[in-house]
């Protein structure tokens, strides 16, 4: 039976969290054999693994140092910890993930330890989401929704200046005043927003500009949001476009063609669809309804990224639904967020999370879409 070895610091890589289930900022020692999931924390973590997190063992590292350079004379380094690991579950070959560090695996190679790089994904079966998941998915939803509300309260209640400015009190209001709305109610939930999206106007041409400075009234303001929970690691992903005051036509005709589009993706949404197609046929929609995508003074506009990801312990995970592709399966979920960006009228982009089903799928998203507020 091969022993898989992580080393990484699980608040930054979900390889590591997703069998450890332990949140901690600095690289930890992970060793799996079989059903068994064992962690070598230091001193300082040791109580709280044991507590946290869902290995069946829990191993010192200073006792495992100790062992290492027993006799030796010099201080152990980590590869030397590593080893006495393994020669104690009586193995030489380990398998680690893509991510796992090239220095400390040539070293490891130096001291006769075999390594064997995985293939992509390190655990596949992270794809498919059990109910829990969905669970604490939906949770991190709840608080992007929240998010969203709020902003569309602070929004509702900014003042149109005569200068075609937004206001709060004397004080033009700005997408970092947006931002602080969200993300506070956010973070009083719990969650962690991570380079929420808050861009007005032409700013939102670029999908991931998270927009700065004073909002204008009468254009569409994107907020894209992304909260990460503190609690299980798991994010929720919801955007919005809005427009405090009153659309143009030109704006009102993009808008309704893009929430088209998201309907389109969730009625094609099924197991055993094809992400690549469901974004070719999104995509074509649009060229038929006249907005192109291409190269314009400089700037991609039209519809340029991907209809939509996977969505978990990492914002951005496998399934694919665009370009790339990748065929649905039940228990997928992904993110369905088609969009048009063109200068002078700006960006719009909706966003649900769907949940794929034997047949079709269910919208996580409560919050409902509306343009003018």
């Amino acid at each position: 039976m091969s022993l898989r070895l992580l080393w990484a610091a699980s608040e930054h890589d979900a390889d590591i969290l997703y069998p450890t289930g332990f949140f901690a900022p600095d690289p930890f020692l992970c060793l799996i054999k079989g059903r068994r999931v064992i962690l070598v924390m230091s001193d300082l973590e040791m109580d709280r693994a044991k507590r946290e997190s869902k290995a069946t063992d829990v191993w010192s590292w200073t006792q495992m140092a100790k062992r290492a350079g027993a006799g030796s004379g010099f201080t152990p380094q980590i590869e030397h910890v590593i080893v006495a690991c393994l020669r104690r579950l009586g193995v030489r070959s380990v398998e680690v993930p893509g991510s796992f560090p090239l220095g400390l695996a040539r070293k490891l190679e130096d001291l006769d330890v075999r390594i064997d790089v995985a293939a992509e994904p390190f655990w596949p079966e992270r794809e498919i989401k059990t109910r829990d998941e969905v669970k604490k998915i939906e949770a991190s939803l709840r608080a992007a929704e929240a998010g969203l509300l709020a902003g569309i309260d602070a929004l509702k209640a900014c003042r149109i200046g005569r200068d075609g400015w937004l206001y709060s009190g004397k004080a033009k209001f700005t997408s970092e005043d947006l931002r602080g709305t969200i993300d506070t109610t956010i973070q009083r939930l719990g969650g962690i927003p991570v380079r929420t999206i808050c861009a007005g106007g032409d700013q939102a041409v670029d999908p991931h500009e998270i927009g700065h400075g004073p909002l204008r009234a009468h254009k569409p303001i994107v907020m894209d949001i992304f909260p990460r929970s503190q609690a299980t690691g798991y994010f929720g992903d919801l955007t919005r476009t809005v427009v405090r005051g009153r659309a143009t036509e030109k704006l009102k005709e993009v808008y309704a063609l893009v929430h088209e589009g998201t309907n389109f993706g969730h009625a094609a949404i099924h197991d055993g669809a094809d992400g690549k197609k469901i974004h070719e046929d999104i995509l074509a929609l649009f060229e038929r309804r006249g907005f192109k995508t291409g190269m314009k003074n400089g700037r991609m506009q039209g519809f340029f990224h991907g209809t939509g990801h996977g969505l978990g312990l990492q914002i951005h995970e496998a399934p694919s639904i665009g370009r790339r592709g990748s065929i649905l399966r039940a228990g997928h979920v992904v993110t369905v967020e088609p969009g048009l960006y063109y200068l002078g009228i700006g960006g719009v982009r909706i966003e649900d999370v769907a949940l794929v089903t034997k047949s079709g799928s269910r919208n996580l998203t409560r919050v409902p879409k509306v343009l003018e507020i």
